[in-house]
């Protein structure tokens, strides 16, 4: 929704002080920053036609829950997924509960309210063998100098082999690469809200980053980004993707296969192999237990799959 009018001064002021906090004091990610800015200036935009003049911060302590209902109602009749109308709910609910600690008076209607049911989304692993065949570097395409097929393989392997997500893979520095000495590493990696977890570096992770970086013509040092682009500069999400999507059409890979993918495969597969769900939820660093258990039903998926085309009276 495009704003008609902008918030005033004293909402506009309170806005901007809360996302610098998310920033700076809270260390959350641009790209959060930026989901947040959308979804309550989504629901001020909404607030400026439902009252018909610029929101401010009075405004906020007179909303009704039939108010909030309103803006749910507008944002599916604009054809908003659930699940983003449910995530925008949760920002401005951030927002106000921001503003209650600054003194600032607000409605209680948001809490009253409650929000679209979405789906429990069901992770959609790659297998094993379609996850050996996307870290082979033998299958990097050819027209890639050398240099950039072993950086390549070295971040699809820390996606898989350490269940990071592409954002704290492409956020290491030179000095946090283990020694390829054939031992057992680990890394210290911060992930969403600043949080902090150790996860293990298998060997063949180790000599893979070790690869790249004795043949990378960038001189990094300890200071310096770990993953760069050709440039020398720290390398973004998007050459990733882009090599993902490649080698989707290479290998016959499905639409979900995306670096994000091989997170869910390193945990569906430790899982599988009998880790637990504890375990695996600290080297994914998930706040909460139930987001890790959306793993146990991939693996039932599987179980299900394999007695239905095994088991002889299956049909």
């Amino acid at each position: 929704m495009t704003l008609r009018w902008w918030p005033a001064p004293d909402l506009q002021a309170a806005v901007e002080t809360w996302l610098g906090q998310l920033a700076d004091e809270q260390r959350r990610s641009a790209n959060t920053v930026a989901a947040y800015r959308r979804d309550v200036e989504d629901f001020l935009g909404f607030l400026s036609e439902h009252e018909g003049k610029e929101p401010d911060l009075a405004v906020l302590a007179t909303l009704s829950v039939r108010d909030v209902r309103a803006w749910l109602a507008c944002r599916a009749a604009d054809g908003y997924a659930r699940s983003s109308t449910s995530r925008a709910l949760s920002a401005v609910r951030v927002f106000f509960r921001h503003l209650e600690r600054e003194g600032v008076p607000v409605s209680s209607a948001l809490s009253l309210v409650r929000g679209p049911r979405t789906p429990r989304g069901v992770p959609r692993p790659l297998s094993q063998g379609q996850a050996r065949a996307v870290v082979d570097l033998d299958r990097r395409s050819a027209g890639a100098p050398d240099w950039v097929a072993r950086r390549d393989t070295a971040v699809l392997l820390l996606l898989y082999g350490c269940g990071l997500r592409i954002g704290e893979a492409l956020g290491l520095d030179r000095a946090d690469a283990p020694a390829a000495d054939g031992g057992l590493h680990s890394l210290m990696i911060t992930g969403k809200g600043g949080k902090q977890r150790l996860v293990p570096v298998l060997p063949v992770v180790a000599e893979a980053m070790a690869d790249y970086l004795a043949a990378c013509p960038h001189r990094l040092e300890p200071g310096d980004p770990l993953f760069v682009g050709v440039r020398g500069r720290r390398l973004q999400p998007r050459p990733v993707q882009q090599t993902m999507a490649r080698l989707r059409g290479a290998l016959g890979l499905p639409a979900s296969a995306t670096p994000h993918a091989l997170r869910h495969s390193f945990a569906t597969h430790l899982l599988a192999g009998g880790g637990d769900l504890r375990t695996i939820q600290e080297l994914l660093g998930h706040a909460s237990l139930s987001t890790t258990q959306r793993y146990t039903d991939v693996d039932e998926a599987g179980l299900m799959a394999a007695y239905t085309a095994a088991h002889p009276r299956a049909n």
